[in-house]
């Protein structure tokens, strides 16, 4: 028989359908943030504004973490402009 649900798990299982609504995560304890980031990266919604959320955290765990899968920011290339020359 399958066991049910911790509390935790199912918290945390609300954490990812609701992340939109999540604004800051320095609160939550290193271990929970661990559990969340590994969540998020298995339902395919990290985006830059997650990953931010995460490293804004400062946690070391969480940073190394996040190092150790070689995930970085993206880069915006900025694209060169004539605007100081006439064409």
């Amino acid at each position: 028989m399958r066991n049910p649900p911790t509390l935790l798990s199912l918290a945390i299982d609300s954490a990812v359908l609701n992340f939109s609504r999540i604004s800051d995560l320095s609160f939550v304890p290193e271990h929970i943030l661990l559990d969340l980031f590994e969540r998020i990266l298995l339902a395919g919604k990290l985006n830059e504004k997650i990953l931010k959320l995460f490293i804004a955290t400062g946690k070391e765990e969480v940073l190394s973490f996040i190092e150790s899968l070689n995930i970085r920011h993206p880069l915006i290339p900025v694209l060169p402009t004539r605007c100081s020359e006439r064409i």
